[in-house]
């Protein structure tokens, strides 16, 4: 194509420099006049993490676990109630299609970036600089390329800027995708900054290609089957051992989530960044005000007492208060009714509260009261340590059992919220199960969750058990792939094949 338009939400401007990743819309730009300048690259990578703000990776994190057995969408956010009653169709619309076109449209920009890069020949762009530029695209592009590859399959793979003549590309088997994906962030991993993100100014590091190389790895290793392959497993290990040394646990749960307690937190090793006030998202009316997500009993029941036995078998359990005796995340994840941060600092949702139960865990307490005004401009986290400890854990345990370091990473996790080590002895069957329910308690409502019980598979044995929803869930081996929007079907004049079952 002769000219290619940036369009306003394409293409966002950085403040003075890299150093931070500030987000303020431009007027439309053409290549004309773009892509003259070290400057015009800066904005343009801008643009290209903003990319992560659309809603399905932001905003509506949570959401996604409203697909799972931890709670229910009341407004139906990304289709979620299509989705877990099996209404599953090319035609479904929400996050079936909402997915699929937001990271083609972001991997587009990608590839539009890296084209021009490659064709950029003055000195104000140094080899180092084209290095890091690079790098920095090719791990955003990896991030998009793995959720197409993890729920849809085999999906087209696109490299390079697309023509008219070029635009309708047929789908690669997924193998094709993962080995993508892989190249990509071995590029990044060879060529991003080395110091922790933390320190990174809000770009990616080196430990965070290598932390969301061992999520791909992990999800990638289960296969079709569910059970792991050990040759992943291995990788996931090693990098995962060389990601914590560099990190340490947030020493309060709640900071993580928190814009205040983001800055420069020693968790965080990648997050999609905001900045108010022109750039920012309801995360405290959606969760605080109109109960977007509202979590399952079932879920709040998972939550162990202080003793570390289950809710209903610890002698600690107290059933008219509930969130007494209880794992300190409890309190901090799910408020009932409505959020109450003490001291005065109450928040009555103006939206109904079907289970009981709303998300407390990304609300902030000085943006009481929420509503239409309320800017919330905390980052949505994407990879933090407890997660590659649990990654970790859950690596070893498969390859050797549970030995001592599986114990040392999860019972980090857990001491962090003052809840006692696992008890000694454990087989490798219940290791598993401890590293599983670990991960559903520790990273609740960060998205992840509806991702893990596919690649487990055991997502129909979890969801078809569902009792405690709104809807009656349903789930078929099908839906392990989702189906290709029936739109880009018809849109590519038959060179796109829709998936098997659909």
């Amino acid at each position: 194509m002769k000219r290619q338009t940036l369009s306003l939400w394409v293409l966002l401007a950085l403040s003075s420099c890299t150093q931070s990743l500030d987000l303020n819309p431009l007027d439309q730009i053409s290549s004309a006049t773009f892509w003259k300048t070290k400057g015009d690259f800066d904005k343009a990578l801008t643009a290209n993490y903003a990319s992560l703000q659309a809603d399905p990776w932001a905003v509506e994190l949570p959401v996604w676990n409203c697909l799972t057995d931890d709670g229910f969408a009341q407004h139906n956010s990304g289709s979620a109630k299509e989705i877990t009653s099996g209404s599953i169709s090319p035609s479904t619309g929400g996050y079936v299609s909402g997915v699929y076109s937001e990271s083609y449209k972001a991997i587009a920009r990608a590839n539009i970036f890296l084209s021009q890069l490659a064709g950029y020949g003055n000195s104000d762009i140094t080899e180092t600089d084209r290095k890091r530029y690079e790098a920095e695209v090719r791990f955003l592009r990896a991030f998009y390329y793995f959720q197409l590859y993890h729920l849809y399959g085999d999906v087209p793979l696109v490299l390079e800027p697309l023509t008219l003549e070029t635009q309708n590309q047929p789908k690669v088997p997924a193998a094709d995708i993962l080995k993508q994906i892989l190249a990509d962030l071995d590029y990044a991993i060879a060529n991003l900054s080395t110091s922790p993100y933390p320190q990174n100014g809000g770009h990616a590091a080196v430990s965070s290609a290598q932390a969301f190389k061992a999520r791909v790895l992990i999800f990638a290793a289960y296969g079709d089957t569910g059970t792991p392959d050990p040759t992943l497993l291995t990788q996931v290990r090693e990098l995962s051992t060389q990601v914590k040394t560099l990190y340490t646990l947030s020493p309060k749960f709640e900071d993580l989530f928190r814009d205040a307690g983001q800055k420069n937190n020693p968790e965080i090793i990648f997050s999609i960044n905001f900045l108010a006030p022109n750039n920012t998202r309801p995360w405290d009316m959606y969760y605080g005000d109109w109960l977007v997500a509202s979590p399952l009993q079932n879920f709040v029941d998972a939550f162990e007492c202080t003793d570390g036995l289950p809710y209903g078998v610890s002698p600690l359990t107290d059933k008219k208060e509930p969130f007494k005796n209880r794992d300190s995340r409890l309190a901090k994840t799910v408020f009932i009714d409505h959020p109450d941060f003490g001291g005065g600092r109450v928040h009555i949702p103006s939206n109904s509260r079907p289970t009981g139960y709303g998300v407390m865990k990304f609300l902030a307490p000085e943006n009481i009261p929420y509503g239409f005004s309320t800017l919330s401009q905390q980052n949505a986290v994407v990879l933090r340590l407890a997660e590659v400890l649990l990654m970790y854990a859950e690596a070893q345990n498969e390859l050797a059992g549970p030995d001592a370091s599986v114990y040392e990473a999860i019972n980090a996790v857990r001491q962090r919220s003052a809840m006692p080590a696992l008890p000694t002895g454990l087989t490798k069957a219940q290791m598993r199960e401890r590293i599983r329910h670990e991960r559903r308690i520790e990273l609740a409502f960060e998205g992840l969750r509806y991702y893990d019980l596919k690649r487990w598979h055991i997502a129909g044995q979890v969801l078809n058990n569902v009792k405690d929803s709104f809807v009656p869930y349903k789930f078929e081996d099908k839906f392990y792939k989702w189906p290709i929007p029936q739109a880009e079907i018809d849109k590519s004049g038959g060179v796109l094949k829709q998936n098997e079952n659909y």
